[in-house]
């Protein structure tokens, strides 16, 4: 029995030793796997090459460029401001007026004319040539004029057709409060194409209800209306369509379009900071008769 239990004992330490020699050869073939790592590594080499392939095709995002240029952007050259300050060819027969204007003389701010309805927007530039037909001139100069108020508050109807378009003290006519009004007589019967007035331009002043009239006659009983900005027929002669606007040096001209008439007559109503009626001159130009 000792000597099978010792034959068996061997035979086991044999096993063992088989055991630990095969476990140490599969240790040993799992330790050699992780040499195929570089074999992985140049596998991924050859790839990166491929990552530069677009850079070889980068050029053609150029491509694309001439397209961008291709609306040619220079059309809108047409449209700026200096082909818009082009000279414009003038209408044939016709010639700008040369009306002269006075010397700005603003002083202070505009008051209480933030209300006021239907009031022109400043154009913030000079105002556009007037064209008439040639030989068309000043016709109102020196002419007699007559009012509603014969007896003005400060100075003579005879100084609103004097030339003197100033807005110094002296250079103005007042008259009395609420609807006054002028009459021009140019002695002769004309084509008016333009009648420009300046009621008070020393301050920014807008004056209420202003008609001008043209006829033939002085009762005015075919009296023509040729601006009305009385919005509310204060006056009783009809809703005007006409805006309000700020006296300037320019004057307020107006289109006649050639209307007959011998007679000239203008209306005003107050303004925003009084309600006295005011005129500094008032130039009519127009064609004799043929």
């Amino acid at each position: 029995m000792t000597q099978k239990r010792i034959t068996r004992g061997i035979g086991l330490v044999v096993l063992l030793v088989a055991a630990i020699a095969l476990s140490s050869c599969g240790k040993k073939e799992v330790a050699k796997k992780p040499t195929s790592a570089p074999v992985n590594k140049q596998a991924v080499k050859p790839e990166t090459p491929k990552v530069e392939t677009p850079k070889a095709d980068a050029p053609k995002v150029e491509a694309p460029k001439p397209a961008v240029e291709a609306p040619k952007a220079e059309t809108p050259k047409a449209d700026e401001k200096p082909a818009a300050d082009a000279p414009v060819a003038v209408p044939a027969g016709m010639e700008v007026l040369p009306i002269e204007l006075p010397k700005p003389m603003f002083v202070g701010t505009p008051t209480n004319i933030q209300n006021v309805p239907n009031l022109e927007k400043p154009r913030g530039k000079p105002r556009p040539p007037f064209y008439a037909p040639k030989g068309t001139a000043l016709v109102s100069k020196g002419k007699p004029v007559t009012g509603s108020d014969n007896e003005p508050i400060m100075g003579e109807l005879e100084m609103i057709t004097d030339g003197d378009k100033e807005a110094a003290d002296g250079s103005y006519v007042e008259l009395g409060p609420f609807k006054q009004f002028v009459t021009i007589d140019l002695e002769a019967e004309y084509e008016i194409y333009a009648v420009v007035v300046w009621h008070f331009h020393k301050q920014a002043r807008v004056y209420f209800d202003v008609i001008a009239q043209t006829s033939t006659d002085k009762d005015f009983i075919d009296a023509k209306t040729i601006f009305n900005n009385d919005l509310d027929n204060t006056s009783g002669m009809g809703v005007g369509q006409d805006p309000h606007y700020v006296e300037t040096s320019e004057g307020r001209l107006i289109d006649a379009k050639g209307v007959k008439g011998r007679f000239v007559r203008l209306y005003s109503n107050g303004n925003n900071a009084n309600d006295l009626n005011h005129y500094i001159e008032v130039e009519v130009w127009g064609k004799p008769l043929k």
